[in-house]
């Protein structure tokens, strides 16, 4: 097995004058342009030399030297002739896709999903695997690696074609060291776990490890309802309730790996006990699933015509009756909706978001977020946008893809930039959209 060691969580600046260039640095000043070529190439290819210099407004000899210097790496390749203006043909070139692939895992509390991309970042398949008995950090991972490793064998993918790992966890991740610091959703046994090196261990590639939801707004930013959007927070609402910021294209960490933890924000009426972290939050045991479930009961118990089967629906099915008129899911929905509205309003009156993306079982209910945006509309500011997810159960594991994308880039094009002059990675669904390149079709239809 070949040695491996954690990609640092960090992203060299892109190639667009960000970077200063003086004289005598040829060396960098061509891996600038190469990059500038490779991102145009991923943007606009197949397509020729000559292409590629009215695009970039670089000369014919720049890019002629880029394309080189890409082509020993076997980032580009040729496909052949292109149409003819009346002499002779052009060659043109096209990113080498093929070169490497990359694997994605979302752990859940019950299932783990694996998916396999190349670097265009278009899914070749997807595996799901159960952890009902299997749950520990160490039987997790070898899952992983066993799911990672059947969709190379379905897709004749060679073992040394793969570059990278990224696999988010629910629960607060070091994402820097590769270390879950504490996942109480899961089994007993999830503190302090270095899963990137249990991983590396059993792929002998790189990997990188994020909270699942930080996940999620990745994947929002990337390919979902926040592209280009600089300043948003995903608010996902299910088991749990939890949030990923991003604040001026950068995913908030916070000091501790906590930042987004709004499961723990206080509702007024609510016990003010210190917090906990094997305990839900306050704002998390009133409009999670659970939570919520726990009111519909009160209400149905609390009246003989409504109890029996009706007081065992799931959350979004009393959604459904609200919407249809029935008088005791309206009141449950408006509770709900002033609650997460009052949230989203102390988020927002902080980080002065524009917008605020709903996800998850419960967060993703039409009605839920209609009836939240009326209550946020009466607010003179602090009336960030609404919108549900466009990713749903997907988001995580195509940030996850994203993350093995963008360690994968520095894995197969190494930068001489100066390490104190590249962005955190966390800047990159912004920077890198067009450099990693953005699926034309939904990479999971």
């Amino acid at each position: 097995m070949k040695t491996t060691k954690t990609i640092p969580a960090s992203n060299l600046r892109e190639a667009s004058g960000e970077v200063g260039i003086g004289p005598g640095r040829p060396k960098l000043l061509r891996e600038v342009n190469a990059r500038r070529v490779l991102r145009l190439l991923r943007l606009h290819g197949p397509c020729s030399r000559a292409d590629l210099a009215r695009h970039s407004g670089l000369s014919a000899p720049t890019i002629s030297s880029g394309v080189v210097y890409l082509q020993k790496k076997g980032l580009v390749e040729p496909v052949g002739p292109g149409p003819s203006s009346g002499g002779r043909p052009p060659s043109l070139l096209q990113f080498n896709t093929r070169l490497g692939y990359v694997a994605g895992a979302d752990i859940g509390t019950s299932v783990i999903r694996v998916a396999l991309a190349d670097l265009n970042g278009t899914i070749l398949g997807k595996w799901v695997g159960s952890t009902r008995s299997r749950s520990t950090p160490g039987r997790v991972a070898k899952l992983i690696v066993a799911g990672i490793r059947e969709l190379q064998t379905q897709h004749r993918v060679p073992p040394e074609k793969l570059v990278s790992l990224g696999a988010g966890v629910p629960g607060i991740t070091d994402a820097q060291a590769g270390i879950v610091l504490s996942a109480p959703i899961l089994p007993s046994g999830w503190q302090a776990v270095p899963l990137a090196q249990l991983l590396e261990r059993g792929t002998g590639i790189p990997v990188t490890v994020e909270n699942d939801v930080n996940l999620a707004a990745i994947g929002e930013s990337w390919v979902g309802t926040a592209r280009g959007v600089r300043n948003f927070v995903f608010l996902t609402i299910g088991t749990g309730v939890g949030a990923g910021v991003f604040v001026n294209g950068r995913l908030y960490h916070g000091s501790d790996w906590a930042a987004g933890e709004i499961g723990y924000l206080y509702v007024p009426g609510t016990d003010e006990a210190p917090l906990s972290i094997g305990h839900p939050g306050s704002l998390e045991s009133i409009i999670g699933a659970r939570g919520i479930r726990r009111s519909w009961q009160k209400l149905c118990n609390g009246n003989r015509k409504s109890g029996g089967p009706k007081a065992r629906i799931n959350v979004p099915e009393i959604f459904d009756l609200a919407e249809k008129g029935d008088h005791r899911a309206g009141i449950l929905l408006q509770q709900t909706a002033r609650i997460l509205a009052d949230a989203i309003t102390n988020v927002c009156v902080i980080l002065n978001s524009s917008l605020i993306v709903l996800g998850g079982s419960v967060g993703s209910h039409p009605a839920l977020l209609e009836a939240t945006r009326r209550i946020l509309e009466q607010n003179d500011f602090s009336r960030p946008r609404l919108a549900l997810s466009v990713l749903g159960g997907e988001a995580p594991l195509l940030g996850a893809i994203w993350l093995a994308l963008k360690a994968a880039e520095s894995i197969l094009l190494p930068s001489a930039i100066d390490p104190s002059l590249s962005l955190a990675y966390e800047d990159a669904p912004v920077i890198l959209q067009s450099f990693l390149g953005l699926p034309r079709s939904d990479p999971f239809s």
